[in-house]
């Protein structure tokens, strides 16, 4: 299962919409459409057309994810996520986030979920995604097969001067396999602490002010041998 960005932000969209106004849900087309174009609570911000939604609400149906409901005069949509993938509510907190905002941080998803799901601080959020980036065994799918289960997220690498590691979801393609594969091909090594970030900035600052002292030593040199000449 690989999505593209744009179904993606139909499925993001969905799945918030769910929970934060569940009076509202299931979505009609415009509604949708509207969520999915929001400026605030998302990143990229995007703007999408009536076709590009239906498009991909047509697609993510073919895979099972999203179906219509047919019990009013304007059809609407929902999202059968949490069935497909076996989420527990926290999980799809984190997914949802992920889906709507790109990578971020455990403490920016804390921050962020309050509104779909309450935390129990920060040690809540990392054993989420401990959950969510763990390797399962293969599990039984049905009678005579066996289903392979990936993880949901990444951990991706570290960025300088970053005190927190951010984590992307799993579901949406190349860009997220691509950190998956360097995280995992790249040597283990010691993470850069602040501390060792604030002493080589100490370093630096010292080795200017010794050269400017220096420099101004050798002034004061030549000042003083050109008076006793």
């Amino acid at each position: 299962m690989t999505l593209d960005p744009i179904q993606v932000r139909v499925l993001g969209a969905l799945i918030e919409k769910e929970i934060v106004t569940p009076e509202n849900y299931p979505l009609s087309q415009n509604a949708l459409l509207a969520a999915c174009n929001q400026r605030s609570s998302r990143d990229p911000v995007m703007d999408l057309s009536e076709e590009q939604v239906r498009q991909a609400l047509h697609s993510l149906e073919d895979m099972g994810l999203t179906a219509v409901v047919r019990d009013s005069r304007v059809a609407k949509y929902e999202h059968c996520i949490r069935t497909v993938l076996n989420l527990r509510r926290d999980e799809t907190a984190i997914l949802c986030l992920l889906f709507l905002r790109g990578p971020q941080t455990p403490g920016e998803l804390r921050a962020r979920a309050d509104r779909m799901y309450s935390f129990d601080g920060l040690e809540g959020v990392e054993s989420t995604l401990a959950r969510m980036t763990a390797q399962p065994a293969a599990t039984e799918d049905q009678p005579g097969g066996i289903r392979e289960q990936r993880p949901l997220a990444v951990v991706l690498p570290r960025q300088p001067g970053s005190r927190e590691a951010r984590y992307a979801h799993l579901l949406g393609g190349p860009v997220e396999a691509a950190a998956r594969e360097s995280s995992s091909d790249r040597p283990r090594t010691r993470d850069a602490s602040p501390e060792d970030g604030g002493l080589a900035e100490r370093v630096r600052e010292l080795e200017t002010e010794v050269a400017a002292l220096q420099a101004a030593v050798a002034r004061i040199e030549a000042i003083l041998k050109g008076g006793t000449s």
